[in-house]
């Protein structure tokens, strides 16, 4: 059975009548919890809940928990935790085992809650001049950095039953300006974007889900890449990403038009699912109808990435806390 093409939000702590019936129709293949949907565990545990009954099935439930200013579940429902480059450069030479272990534990904090996927890892190539929205959520100023830190945070989650998300693909790193309000245009030579911005997304190109970047890149086209045939074509065939990709979020500034018409061109342009949030019911009905199904290629992808999550491996959080603790103060 193909589900809609759609990751979809909610208004608040439980669904609403409405909410509940348009999901039912519009059967989303997935849910992303906000700030304003998180109250307490069991509060959380029943949104979730709420969600895949609507839809009928375990839908995947996906969450922006990066760690630093980027994590939607603080204390005392998770952890608080350093932002990713200040973390690595903390732990030094221990890095990639830190991010093994800060992307298990918060595995371990998510499912507890009944979510199963992570908008993480982030795979952007930090740059001197990355813009500060983005500049210590990227987990490397390498390309070695990054993939070591985000291959181990990737690993991390999936050994505790969650999904990672690897984003910004192509790469955001080069990217002066917040896409959450402006559109930034990346006027780099290919190869050597290729060289360093795309190749962290080709090291990880297994992945099972991935999150467009609303980025132009000049020396592909003048379109962002969630909107652009010819960066998805790139995505798919030079890259070799063959996981689900959503698009990052269609309401952000760095897209302008009517959404419903952006969604449309995301798909036609190579992304598998749209995700839209923090807009009315009635936007959300009019994107989900426009978005329709997943097309056949996209299905498989979702099949293989809903295979690839499993209950998660045996772990002692109070063991891989203080494993933790020990190689950051032994790094400093």
């Amino acid at each position: 059975m193909r589900h809609g093409a759609t990751i979809l939000d909610a208004d608040g702590l439980r669904l609403s009548p409405d909410e509940k019936a348009f999901f039912r129709e519009a059967d989303p293949f997935g849910f992303i919890l906000f700030a304003r949907n998180v109250d307490s565990a069991d509060q959380i545990r029943a949104l979730c809940g709420d969600m895949r009954e609507a839809v009928g099935w375990e839908a995947p439930i996906t969450i922006d928990q990066e760690g630093g200013r980027v994590q939607r579940l603080r204390p005392p429902l998770a952890r608080d935790w350093f932002p990713p480059l200040d973390h690595a450069r903390m732990a030094g030479a221990a890095a990639e085992r830190v991010f093994y272990l800060r992307g298990r534990m918060i595995a371990h904090e998510l499912r507890a809650l009944g979510i199963d996927s992570n908008c993480a890892p982030l795979i952007d190539v930090a740059q001197p001049d990355t813009h500060p929205f983005l500049f210590n959520r990227c987990y490397g100023e390498t390309v070695e950095t990054v993939v070591a830190n985000g291959r181990a945070m990737a690993q991390g989650h999936l050994d505790g039953g969650v999904l990672p998300v690897a984003k910004h693909i192509p790469g955001h790193g080069r990217a002066i300006a917040d896409s959450h309000f402006d559109l930034p245009r990346v006027d780099v030579p290919l190869e050597e974007l290729s060289d360093v911005d795309f190749e962290p997304f080709r090291a990880l190109n297994d992945l099972p889900l991935g999150m467009t970047a609303h980025v132009v890149y000049a020396a592909i086209d003048d379109l962002p890449a969630t909107l652009s045939p010819d960066t998805m074509r790139l995505i798919r065939q030079d890259i070799g990403f063959d996981g689900l990709i959503m698009t990052d979020d269609l309401s952000m500034k760095a897209l302008n038009g009517d959404p419903a018409d952006l969604a449309r061109r995301s798909l036609a342009a190579g992304c598998d699912v749209i995700l839209y949030c923090n807009q009315s019911l009635a936007d959300r009905a009019k994107v989900a109808e426009a978005s329709g199904l997943l097309s056949p290629e996209a299905q498989r992808r979702a099949e293989r990435a809903i295979a690839a999550r499993h209950d998660p491996d045996d772990f002692d959080p109070a063991e891989a806390d203080a494993e933790l603790a020990a190689l950051v103060l032994v790094e400093q």
